[in-house]
């Protein structure tokens, strides 16, 4: 199947009730803010990793590996496509490209978001067609620090010291409810240069829409998709700025604080009023 040949801006609307939507590590895994507005973030990495875990769990088989994934030995699978008998068959300063290319072909992550595979045994630089914004809380978050406990201990030496009483104590982080907004870009240009297909792309929309429903913990509280508004342009180049069809779309608070989706109102736009040449989809 032959790569896209059309320009995609999109809008994913996601919220987190009584959760860590992405922790902080500098700062004690509590829920990532702006300290001068006090807007919630998650970061493009986190939802990136997220889309990674859906593809996996979904084992499309050949093709559909993920480069970047847990515990993985990076420079191993670089070399590992040197091995390939497409490479190692090319003359000395062809093998990078060829390499690059098998990376592309044999890993969904690497042909949707691009990759730095430099550095071990060299697979050049891939620019993926796929790029995500920070998402943004549509209002200000509050985090909220929770004591809990833990009617056991990990160790015999620890027990002694509690004479038996056998209680840990520990902290959670929550956001009471955040709407996070994100914007997202996808390049036919680039799509060209790693081979991301449409199939490719119809499994990028499933996985936004089904990532969090594969990734419920205690610490995550309720996540979910509550829409993804896309933007299709008639050619590769697009037909329009991205950031005026972002515009079109309005998120209004019905009564702060919001405490669920129904707090809000969503206006979308018809397809009347879209310029010439984009073609309107609310997916969810």
């Amino acid at each position: 199947m032959s790569a896209i040949n059309n320009r995609y801006d999109f809008i994913l609307l996601f919220d987190v009730k009584d959760g860590n939507p992405n922790g902080d590590p500098d700062a004690g895994n509590l829920p990532r803010i702006d300290p001068e507005t006090g807007n919630g973030l998650v970061t493009d990495v986190c939802l990136k990793r997220k889309v990674r875990n859906f593809v996996q769990l979904s084992s499309k088989g050949a093709g559909y590996d993920i480069f970047v994934k847990e515990k993985a030995i990076l420079n191993n699978l670089i070399a590992d496509a040197h091995k390939e008998e497409e490479v190692k068959s090319k003359e000395r300063g062809e093998k990078t490209e060829a390499a690059r290319q098998v990376m592309c072909r044999k890993f969904y992550d690497v042909r949707t978001f691009g990759a730095v595979m430099s550095t071990g045994e060299n697979a050049g630089q891939v620019r993926g067609p796929v790029q995500l914004t920070f998402a943004r809380s549509v209002d200000q978050v509050v985090p909220l620090e929770h004591s809990i406990t833990r009617m056991a201990v990990a160790t015999e030496a620890e027990a002694e010291k509690q004479q038996g009483d056998n209680r840990t104590m520990g902290r959670k982080f929550t956001v009471p409810y955040g709407l996070y907004r994100c914007h997202g870009f996808i390049s036919a240009p680039l799509a060209g240069q790693t081979g991301f297909t449409e199939d490719d792309l119809n499994l990028f929309w499933d996985a936004l829409l089904m990532m969090f429903e594969h990734d419920h913990s205690a610490a995550r509280g309720q996540m979910a998709t509550r829409k993804l508004i896309v933007f299709k342009h008639d050619s590769a180049m697009g037909n329009h700025p991205s950031h005026i069809l972002f515009d079109k779309v309005k998120i209004e608070s019905k009564q702060k604080p919001a405490r669920d989706f129904s707090d809000y109102s969503v206006v979308v736009p018809i397809q009347g009023d879209m310029p010439q040449g984009v073609t309107l989809e609310v997916k969810l």
